[in-house]
């Protein structure tokens, strides 16, 4: 093993690539991967047509950018690495990997990385498409997008180790990171804006995990976020991170659920 292998980074690029050529040999990984989230946007076009957009400000291309990124997170990150955790730890792979060099935190990055790199691609291709054929515009405020998109990106690949840790087997994989799916995409913004909701749910909605990452990315892109409201964004998501974190550290499993 060369010197370059043997630091973090390079035991995790190692893994990284490994974890690449088994998620390319999955084909069920690889269609939650790839294509569900370019799918789902353009299938909710038509109720986000019937919306009240203008009144809020709103745009539906700014709205269908953060539809995009916001299926992209929860499919090609979140779905597809609930999957990938429990199918290593099922396999020994996890248990095996604990035995050399590579620590706990090495182990999640690196099985985490080719998921949260395709998201990070993916939602970039995705953004380019709204802006060039729905007329998104400019980003008022990139670096509040580029801000959310890794919020997001980190938060969905801690709560899918989290949600790993309840699950008992690949198969059942989908079924346990269903309520993180549905509870985010109808009330983190991602299909309906927290704008159209109600004062009181849209309140609540704020405060589960993924709102913060998509709050920062559409007010981020429309403009309409107050340096106050970006702030009480960022903090949220901060501690659902550092919350997420503690919980992995504390319960995630590493051997085969019996």
């Amino acid at each position: 093993m060369n010197a370059v292998a043997t630091t973090p980074a390079g035991r995790m690029r190692a893994l990284g690539r490994a974890e690449l050529s088994l998620l390319g040999r999955n084909r069920n990984a690889v269609v939650t991967a790839l294509f569900v989230p370019l799918a789902l946007p353009f299938s909710v076009r038509p109720a986000i047509d019937q919306m009240d957009l203008k009144g809020e400000g709103l745009s539906v291309g700014s709205v269908m950018l953060t539809a995009a990124i916001g299926f992209s997170l929860l499919f090609a990150v979140y779905s597809s690495l609930v999957g990938a955790f429990v199918a290593r730890r099922e396999e020994l792979v996890l248990k095996r990997l604990r035995t050399g060099e590579l620590g706990d935190s090495e182990i999640l990055a690196g099985t985490a990385l080719p998921a949260v790199c395709l998201g990070f691609v993916q939602s970039v291709l995705l953004t380019v498409a709204c802006v060039l054929l729905l007329d998104a515009g400019a980003p008022a405020a990139p670096q509040l997008v580029v801000l959310g998109l890794l919020f997001g990106l980190v938060l969905c690949a801690v709560l899918a180790a989290l949600t790993a840790s309840v699950t008992r087997t690949a198969e059942s994989a989908q079924v346990t990171a269903l309520p993180v799916v549905l509870v985010s995409m109808m009330g983190s913004g991602i299909i309906v804006p927290l704008q159209l909701l109600s004062d009181r749910v849209a309140d609540v909605c704020r405060f589960l995990p993924l709102s913060p990452a998509i709050r920062l990315i559409g007010g981020g892109w429309t403009g309409d976020l107050s340096g106050y409201d970006a702030l009480g964004a960022v903090l949220t998501a901060l501690a659902w991170t550092v919350l997420a974190v503690f919980a992995v550290r504390r319960w995630f499993r590493w051997e085969p659920r019996r």
